[in-house]
Order: C-alpha cells, then structure tokens, then sequence
C-alpha cells in the first residue's frame, strides 16, 4: 500500500461535505443553471460539493428537462431530441446566452501572469482525481474512501512550471440532461506559501459546451472566487492534496502518462 494511500484512509473529516463548498450556497437565478453555478463548480474537487452546486435554483429545472426528455422518448445516442422536443422546457433550464458571448480560452495558462515564485518539479504536470474521503461516519467507524469518483464528474488538474494552475470539470448529460455538456474552467495561481502548503488562487473560468445542442461560452470572470488552501505532498505518481480547514478533507491524484491522454474517455 503506498504512503499516500494510507494517508489518505487515515485522516478523517470531522465536518461534513459542506466544509468543501467554496463559497456556499450559489445564488439562486430565477430557478434556472446559470453562472452562480458554475462558478460554484468550479471551486470544488468532490462530487457531493458539485452536487450542492447544482442543487440551488438548478436541480427543480433540470428534472423538469429530464421528465420532458423521458417522455419524447428520446434515444440515448439521439443529442438532439432534447432541444427538438423539448426546446423550451431546455431553454428555460438555463440561463439564456448574452448577446455577446466571450470567445473560449483554450490555453488560458499562455502568458498568464502568477502570483507567488515557481511550484516544485514534482507538482507540474496533468493529474486526474482518483479519490476523496466521504462524508464522514460515527467517530468509531473507519474513513471509507470512493475509489472511483462520478464519471459523468471527471476532475483534472493541470500545474504548469510558471505556477498556473487550470482545473477542468466535466459536465456531461447524464447531469445536465440530453443535448447538454460542459466543461467547467477554473484558472490562476498554483501559489506555494510553504514547503507543503498551496492556495489556489482562481482569478478566472469559463463553462464551455453545447446547451441546448448550441455552442455556448460562459464567462466566469464575475465570479467570487474564494481561493481554497491546501497541504499536499507527492509520492511516485500520486498527488495528495488536504484541505487546510477543520474538515480535512483529503483529494488524491493520479498523475496523467502521455499513453493516458490519448485513451479516449470512459462512458460513464
């Protein structure tokens, strides 16, 4: 078993998932999936923090979409059933798109400027979420672990050598609803304060996907970003990253092998 491993069985959490929201409840938008949302998603690393996300003002909309969706009978493989039978029903789950949208932001990590001098060699590179503590138990029972997080929530975070750090989150139908994905951006500053201590200092994000079988991107640069702190170490090709709050919550990394990337994505 390696060390990071055991680490990560032995430290508890004595709060509950709540203590990993960023920034708590996201303001709720007229009862639909906006950039409240988003911007919530965007600072967290475990599903049940996105779920809390997801869950103001946008859970009632999106199960309306799904009952729509269900009863068109739409066919999983069809992505544009939802928005072709239930165009407004899917219309009114999300926030309607500005009349001048941003353009995506590919490589937002290109010329951005850090805070804070360069991380450790051994931090830079493509890490894939492959743990998290739960929710935890009586104080008597043992930390239980997910070792395989949510598919259909994929966590991947890139450090690269300047100190810029971009955090992707993959929204994909299975929670957004049929025709809907996005990809959940959150860029900044891998920021060392100590030997073994991080902030990651978001400074700005982006959603991008299809909406309603549209192409849609969101900017997040409104957003309050609170700037999670964290201890973390690494061994081999794990990264172990411990919040640094009551709750303890503990986050383990794979790091990404260049063969990886190039495996196409597992259907949740």
């Amino acid at each position: 078993m390696s060390r990071a491993l055991l680490v990560l069985m032995l430290l508890g959490c004595s709060l509950p998932a709540m203590a990993q929201a960023p920034s708590g409840r996201p303001r709720e938008i007229a009862g639909v999936c906006g950039t409240a949302n988003w911007v919530c998603v965007s600072e967290c690393i475990d599903s049940s923090c996105m779920e809390n996300c997801l869950r103001q003002g946008c859970e009632e909309a999106l199960k309306r979409l799904e009952v729509c969706t269900a009863k068109a009978g739409c066919a999983p493989d069809d992505t544009a059933c939802s928005a072709r039978v239930c165009g407004k029903t899917c219309q009114k789950a999300f926030e309607p798109a500005p009349p001048s949208p941003e353009k995506e932001k590919p490589s937002p990590c290109t010329g951005f400027a850090v805070e804070g001098g360069k991380p450790p060699k051994e931090v830079v590179g493509r890490w894939v979420l492959s743990a998290a503590t739960l929710t935890p138990k009586p104080k008597d029972s043992p930390t239980q672990l997910n070792p395989e997080p949510r598919a259909d929530y994929e966590r991947i975070l890139e450090v690269t050598p300047e100190g810029c750090f971009l955090m992707r989150t993959k929204l994909e139908d299975a929670t957004l609803g049929r025709g809907n994905a996005l990809e959940v951006r959150a860029w900044g500053s891998f920021a060392v304060t100590d030997k073994d201590k991080v902030a990651l200092r978001t400074k700005d994000g982006q959603a991008v996907g299809p909406v309603c079988n549209k192409p849609r991107v969101i900017g997040l640069s409104k957003g309050k970003f609170q700037g999670p702190h964290y201890s973390f170490s690494v061994e081999d090709d794990t990264l172990t990253l411990v919040a640094e709050d009551p709750s303890k919550r503990t986050f383990q990394f794979q790091r990404e092998k260049p063969e990886d990337a190039q495996q196409p994505p597992a259907k949740p």
